[in-house]
């Protein structure tokens, strides 16, 4: 026993001997190397942080190193923010780095706000001094912009405003400003940046130029009050990567790793008794609901006229409609965490060469890419007037209609000339195909072949059965696709026609 003992106790000294290590650090000299020689920390606007970006220093040398200093070049004058192995700082002394190791350095950007147009803005961090100086380059673009947000007030508390949800009557209070006089018309001069819900007053309309570029910040978007609407002038764009004419409505996250992620902002509300709101050559893309629209169900003013619109990547859905009277052609409504398109309760709704997709793939998906439901939870007898021409309703499901009829209130819709994506086997005499009254020449679970659905491309391939098989007559009255190509001739189902350099 005592014999076991002597052993252990010879061990456990070995063990703990050969666990020391005296280390005799050298400073640096010149002898690093970087896992990037330029950090570029893309395009952000003054005033947000940026990303976090990071790099690897090596020391592939036999000798254990320390760095004397690592520094920002510019120094605590810096818009640049530095963290070395897990310490923040602007300037660190020092540095161990073992022989064989690396230590991550990692670097973000807030620039303050500043009257300048877009400008490069760099720096450099530095890796010892004289002669030894070793250096890795920091680059941003820094867009100026017009920055809309909610007064805060001397208390801590900061101004709101209330949305209600018609269906349950809700009301929910969010960060929010009512735009003053000045502030109702967006110009393509400088992109704007909204913090909390931009409200347009009653009796008043927010005009939005062709051009021009609309961010949001998280939980904010534009609120379009009764009597009061949005007008949206965009126009064809020569470059459809530039989309230089379109007025874009995006988050304020401009770095690559953001450009699709859904819910990044809320989206744009427009309240019960706006009309006469317009939408032409816009893209909405990456919000929680892209337009939530509530009209009133007495009156029979077109509550919106949405056309050459691109909606897409919403978390939830991208147009949820209530009550409302939309008027739509050349559109993209495309790809939601649930459902593309809803039309619910009462209203009339006309669709004309508009695609609804939804391939969404980041999340399990229960809804279709379009749904009609004029059920409500008060058994209010509701009218509701579905008309869809030359149009396409497709996705990744067996299934992408769904229509939900109220016991108290038939149904009133149309499909002619559409691609549907459906399942056959499902028997119900809403989706009778045979029935002329609902459908016409429908072409059911037909090939889209669209250019990348997933990366919400929605041009139509060579393959498809949209080619040649649109309802002329209703396509006389929208004569250009979404992208200006002329569709008198044999036109195409769906928003866009098809070109052989699709």
């Amino acid at each position: 026993m005592h014999s076991l003992l002597y052993i252990a106790i010879i061990f456990f000294v070995i063990l703990g001997s050969s666990c020391r290590k005296d280390f005799n650090f050298e400073d640096s000299t010149g002898n690093l190397s970087f896992s990037k020689d330029t950090v570029y920390l893309d395009t952000v606007f003054s005033t947000i942080n940026s990303s976090t970006y990071g790099f690897k220093v090596y020391n592939k040398s036999n000798t254990d190193l320390q760095i004397p200093t690592i520094k920002l070049a510019k120094g605590a004058n810096s818009y640049y923010k530095l963290n070395v192995d897990g310490q923040a700082g602007e300037s660190f002394t020092n540095t161990p780095l073992y022989a064989k190791d690396s230590l991550y350095i990692f670097v973000e950007i807030n620039v303050p706000n500043t009257k300048v147009s877009d400008f490069l803005y760099t720096d450099a961090i530095l890796f010892d001094s004289g002669s030894n100086t070793q250096k890795v380059e920091l680059v941003s673009l820094v867009k100026d912009a017009i920055f809309l947000f909610p007064t805060k007030f001397e208390n801590g508390t900061t101004e709101t405003i209330v949305l209600t949800l018609e269906e349950s009557n809700e009301e929910l209070t969010k960060d929010g400003f009512t735009l003053k006089e000045d502030n109702l018309h967006f110009t393509a001069s400088k992109p704007y940046v909204i913090y909390g819900y931009a409200t347009v007053p009653k009796n008043e309309t927010l005009i939005i130029d062709a051009g021009a570029r609309i961010y949001f910040h998280k939980n904010s978007g534009i609120l379009i009050k009764d009597n009061a609407s949005i007008q949206v002038n965009g126009k064809l764009s020569a470059d459809e990567n530039l989309l230089e004419n379109e007025v874009l409505f995006e988050a304020d996250r401009l770095e690559p790793s953001y450009t699709n992620v859904a819910g990044q902002w809320d989206g744009l509300w427009i309240e019960k008794g706006s009309t006469n709101n317009t939408i032409n050559y816009a893209t909405i893309k990456n919000a929680s609901i892209g337009i939530y629209i509530n009209g009133k169900r007495e009156s029979n003013t077109t509550t919106l006229t949405l056309s050459n619109t691109q909606i897409y990547n919403s978390l939830q859905t991208n147009i949820y409609a209530l009550n409302s009277n939309i008027e739509a052609y050349n559109c993209v409504i495309a790809n939601a965490g649930y459902a593309s398109l809803q039309l619910k309760q009462a209203g009339t709704y006309n669709f004309n060469h508009t695609t609804i997709a939804n391939y969404w793939s980041r999340t399990y998906r229960t809804g279709t890419a379009l749904q009609i439901n004029n059920t409500s939870t008060n058994n209010t007898a509701n009218t509701l007037e579905v008309n869809f021409t030359n149009s396409i309703i497709d996705g990744n499901a067996t299934n992408e209609l769904l229509l939900i009829e109220s016991p108290s209130s038939p149904l009133s819709f149309k499909f002619t000339n559409c691609i549907i994506k459906f399942d056959t086997k499902v028997t119900s005499n809403l989706y009778n195909f045979k029935d002329e009254l609902h459908y016409t020449l429908p072409y059911i679970s037909a090939e889209t072949a669209f250019a990348n659905p997933l990366k919400n491309s929605f041009k139509i391939q060579n393959n498809s059965v949209a080619i040649d098989n649109a309802d002329k007559n209703n396509a006389l009255k929208t004569p250009l696709d979404i992208k200006g190509n002329n569709r008198t001739i044999s036109p195409d189902i769906g928003a866009y026609e098809f070109t052989p350099n699709n």
